[in-house]
């Protein structure tokens, strides 16, 4: 909220800045007269506004860099993630027996692809790729896609979880250790 706040605030001040200069050039371009102003309160708003600016453009400068940092901290999230799941298939396809054909169209299967899609992408007819499926079922032990997708879903939630409660599981380790 504190953000937030300081945000609205420097955007403010920058927005105010900035309208001192434009409105100044405006007038003076358009031949419009204006109060006279003392100069040394005309010189301090310069300053002020151009004091503004910069400040203006630390804090963006700031916040693009924090984003950029973010934005790096997302992707190696997305790369571990997506490696890990790609382990996960791996794992169960070793485990179930899969061909390499069969882990392909089990890859398309998770993927979300239809049979139509996988025997496009196989360049092999439907009846194939149902054939697949099927064998591919019985050897998960599953009788269809959306329970082939939860066990993948499944082993990945109980990793989560586990990762999420190791730090709580080593305190109590350690507390008990103590005792």
């Amino acid at each position: 909220m504190r953000r937030k706040l300081i945000g609205v605030i420097m955007i403010a001040v920058q927005a105010l800045g900035a309208l001192f200069f434009i409105g100044n050039i405006a007038l003076s371009t358009l031949g419009l007269q204006r109060e006279p102003i003392d100069w040394r309160l005309y010189e301090f708003m310069e300053i002020g506004a151009a004091v503004a600016l910069l400040i203006g453009l630390v804090m963006s400068t700031r916040l693009l860099m924090q984003t950029q940092r973010r934005l790096g901290q997302a992707q190696a999230r997305l790369q571990k993630a997506s490696s890990g799941f790609m382990e996960v298939l791996e794992q169960h396809f070793v485990q179930w027996g899969l061909t390499p054909a069969e882990r392909d169209v089990a890859f398309f299967v998770v993927k979300g692809f239809s049979t139509q899609e996988i025997a496009g992408f196989r360049k092999t007819s439907e009846g194939t790729i149902k054939a697949q499926t099927n064998a591919i079922y019985r050897k998960a032990g599953v009788t269809g896609r959306g329970q082939l997708l939860s066990i993948f879903i499944d082993d990945l939630l109980v990793d989560r979880l586990t990762e999420l409660a190791a730090p709580e599981q080593n305190e109590l380790r350690s507390r008990q250790a103590q005792k």
